[in-house]
């Protein structure tokens, strides 16, 4: 393990080394594969915000750097990172969420990640620091090499530095728990609230033990959510089938229950953690199969997003999205694979490594 802490040091790492990963805060353990031939490069060490322009609502800092310490910086000014990031008090760093393409159930508001990346420097596999995108908001020209860093899981190059916009906080949020006698009727619920104008934060679909709940976020200033809580409400209650209970969170008990959504808590620590893409009317399909295994679920970001709890080994899982025509990501556990299910342009992935990596240093 090789700990840069000036991105010259990452060139030279890139220009000397045969076969290079790399390693942010160590929280997303999957992502990680133990190789003799690998030589790690430990980024932790190059952090820290490079310029925060807090009447722009944009930043940019070192790929190294953890969220959780540029979500204090930002809270000084009353902003936060919309995208919502996941696995942040495990240590989760700018860069690692990156590229990993991880964003949280807040996403369903405002948009994941992609949405807020204004730029980054790279490092690519010669060694050159390449700069795509910019710091400002409105700045667009060419291919858009930085929004296609996310998600890239490192193939591409060495992300060192990232700008972003960030937004102004929410001032409070509070939460509906609606319970629902079966998974069918708790995602006819969800699908018709993503209609809705209601300004849902977060929409998250949990399956239980005889039944489903839906968990409702709304969040903005203190005085208005009271009336939009009774307007969702008041729609719930008009649906055709009606919850079996509702339940209000506020305050910390309504923090814990998206804390625990974003840091994963509900799942087992021996089991895979996997994301899963897809939309609300694949779920279905895809429950049937989860359920058949004894696997642990929640969907997410109104049901776009599927964070599976694996219990054994990824091989089956693997034949169940092959055969649903879904692609998956495990992001924690031991695996012999990140990459699970279908996973298409791999062609064009090819010709943007050949470009950016000719000589294959980034491992896949």
């Amino acid at each position: 393990m090789i700990q840069p802490t000036t991105i010259s040091d990452v060139q030279e790492i890139v220009r000397s080394q045969p076969r290079i990963g790399v390693r942010g805060g160590g929280s997303k353990s999957a992502l990680h594969r133990a190789a003799e031939d690998i030589t790690w490069l430990d980024m932790s060490s190059l952090t820290g915000i490079v310029e925060y322009q807090a009447e722009e609502f944009t930043f940019t800092a070192y790929a190294g750097s953890r969220i959780a310490d540029i979500a204090r910086a930002l809270a000084a000014f009353g902003q936060y990172l919309p995208f919502d990031p996941p696995l942040v008090e495990q240590g989760a760093t700018l860069g690692g969420t990156v590229a990993a393409g991880l964003s949280g159930p807040e996403r369903y508001r405002y948009g994941g990640i992609r949405d807020f990346l204004l730029g980054v420097h790279f490092v690519d596999g010669q060694g050159n620091l390449v700069r795509s995108g910019g710091r400002v908001v409105k700045n667009s020209a060419g291919f858009d090499l930085a929004k296609f860093m996310v998600g890239s899981l490192g193939q591409y190059g060495i992300l060192v530095k990232l700008s972003f916009k960030v937004f102004p906080q929410p001032l409070a949020y509070l939460s509906l728990q609606a319970r629902y006698l079966d998974l069918s009727q708790a995602l006819e619920a969800l699908i018709r609230l993503t209609a809705t104008p209601l300004e849902i934060f977060a929409l998250d679909l949990i399956p239980e033990e005889g039944g489903a709940s839906l968990l409702i976020r709304l969040g903005g200033a203190p005085q208005s959510l009271p009336p939009r809580l009774q307007r969702l409400q008041r729609y719930l209650d008009e649906l055709p089938f009606r919850a079996q209970a509702l339940r209000v969170y506020q305050e910390e008990a309504e923090a814990e229950l998206w804390r625990a959504a974003r840091h994963f808590s509900w799942a087992p620590r021996e089991h895979l953690l996997v994301k899963i893409p897809l939309t609300p009317r694949r779920v279905l399909p895809l429950e049937r199969e989860l359920q058949a295994q004894g696997a642990m679920r929640r969907y997410s970001i109104g049901a776009n997003l599927a964070w599976v709890a694996w219990p054994t080994h990824e091989e089956r899982l693997d034949e169940i999205l092959k055969g649903l025509g879904l692609s998956g990501l495990v992001i924690l556990g031991q695996s012999q694979r990140c990459l699970l299910g279908v996973h298409s342009g791999e062609a064009f992935a090819q010709r943007v490594r050949q470009a950016l990596d000719p000589l294959g240093k980034f491992i896949r």
